[in-house]
């Protein structure tokens, strides 16, 4: 079997690919700082053949459950902003 990948689009992940576990589709909720975010797929799955690469999923972000602040992207609270 192929692996399966999620291209996440907005939010803190914007332009971020992470593999899906096997048979995993529907609402992806992931890991971040204290919180998680939460994403959405928006489109059927591409690349579903044999020998056309992996399959690819784009998922849209839908909400965090923590407030994330613009000056701490990286979610590990420390303050990143530059300058």
């Amino acid at each position: 079997m192929s692996q399966t990948l999620a291209k996440l689009t907005g939010g803190p992940l914007d332009s971020e690919i992470i593999p899906l576990e096997d048979g995993q589709d529907g609402e992806l909720v992931l890991p971040y700082g204290e919180g998680q975010l939460i994403y959405r797929p928006v489109a059927e799955a591409t690349n579903t053949g044999d020998h056309d690469g992996p399959t690819t999923t784009d998922y849209e972000y839908v909400e965090s459950t923590e407030d994330i602040s613009p000056t701490n992207r990286n979610g590990n609270g420390d303050d990143d902003s530059i300058g």
